[in-house]
């Protein structure tokens, strides 16, 4: 079977664990500081707060910019439902603007028909690793003096114009285990605002940045030092596993260009896709998926149901008419793309497509 997703984790990681079980801090310690400082170097940021959590950088990032009861906060429709519930659990409101037909990233130009007096903050999401339109997103953002936090919750090492995805605003990164580089679960916040760096590292521990001593309603969302030392291990695998992802994307890229019924991933000019998923349009979508599964090839559907389609959404009253992210809700299907794929596999994978829509 070839798997939608795989994570590597070698002798380095291991080793890793090793060390932090022995030394006996296995909780927050050295080595969340440690990678805090790596990853933020990695982003081009001054600060970086670690979590344990994606949805928890994303929550707590909210909450450093005072972000609440009565605001609104602008974002996709067509991502992981972590990224609004985040919103919600501050009291505030998401509003959704569609996205790119081409990216899947929200289109700028939507953004702005959603401004009110009550919009506070902007939350593009960085689907699949293709980083959203930064540079027309923070111009907007500089027009009407909004916060820009970034979901880069899929988007490790990715650019736009030569700057890194989450240096932008304050970023939100998840390290879950099929993400392009894991801590097997957690989350980091990056930003170059010390005040945001700050109440972020007191809102992850109780509110507090003494022990003992509470200055604000916080959580326990902290990330141990047996999974920063992971992602110690994993940053520095992060630009080779991002090299096979892009080899293995312009693969599959040149064997499905020619195939009626697909329309292969697109890499926008001036950016670094590090292909967190390639992600195609397809003809026949689930009939292809079922094809695919049978010929032991593992498949994904990111995602069958925008947030504004989802029950609870629609019982919270949204009925927002998106009809872009609908659509590729049900066309997109993800196919393998990880750094464990060998050239057979991916060679087995076109082939397979090129099968399907031979016979359909």
């Amino acid at each position: 079977m070839i798997p939608i997703a795989r994570p590597l984790l070698g002798k380095e990681e291991i080793d890793a664990v090793t060390e932090v079980l022995s030394s006996g801090m296995i909780a927050q310690g050295p080595k969340v500081e440690e990678f805090e400082l790596a990853f933020s170097e990695y982003t081009g940021c001054e600060y970086a707060a670690a979590v344990n959590s994606g949805t928890a950088a994303l929550h707590i990032a909210l909450l450093a910019h005072d972000i609440g009861k009565e605001d609104e906060v602008i974002t996709s429709p067509f991502t992981f439902i972590a990224t609004a519930n985040s919103i919600l659990y501050t009291g505030a409101k998401p509003v959704f603007a569609d996205i790119e037909p081409d990216t899947y990233n929200i289109d700028p130009e939507k953004i702005k028909e959603k401004i009110n007096s009550k919009t506070k903050a902007i939350m593009p999401v960085h689907l699949y690793g293709q980083s959203a339109d930064m540079k027309a997103i923070m111009e907007i953002a500089e027009d009407y003096k909004l916060v820009v936090i970034e979901d880069a919750c899929q988007a490790h090492g990715a650019e736009c114009l030569g700057k890194k995805a989450g240096s932008f605003g304050t970023g939100a990164f998840s390290f879950y285990p099929t993400k392009n580089m894991t801590t097997s679960e957690g989350g980091i916040i990056t930003t170059s605002d010390r005040e945001i760096a700050e109440k972020s590292k007191m809102i992850r521990a109780h509110g507090s940045r003494v022990r003992y001593l509470h200055e604000m309603l916080g959580f326990n969302l902290r990330m141990t030092d047996i999974a920063a030392a992971i992602g110690l291990a994993q940053l520095e695998k992060l630009d080779g596993f991002n090299a096979s992802r892009q080899k293995n994307a312009a693969m599959l890229s040149e064997g499905l260009k020619s195939i009626s019924g697909i329309v292969p991933a697109t890499t926008r000019k001036g950016y670094t896709h590090v292909f967190h998923q390639y992600t195609i349009r397809a003809q026949n979508r689930d009939k292809l998926a079922d094809f695919l599964k049978e010929k032991g090839i593992g498949t994904g559907v990111h995602y069958p149901i925008p947030i504004h389609k989802q029950p609870y959404y629609m019982e919270l009253g949204y009925k927002d008419s998106l009809p872009i992210s609908d659509k590729a809700a049900e066309e997109v299907l993800s196919l393998p793309v990880h750094p464990a794929l060998s050239r057979d596999d991916v060679l087995k994978v076109i082939k397979e497509v090129k099968e399907f829509y031979a016979s359909a």
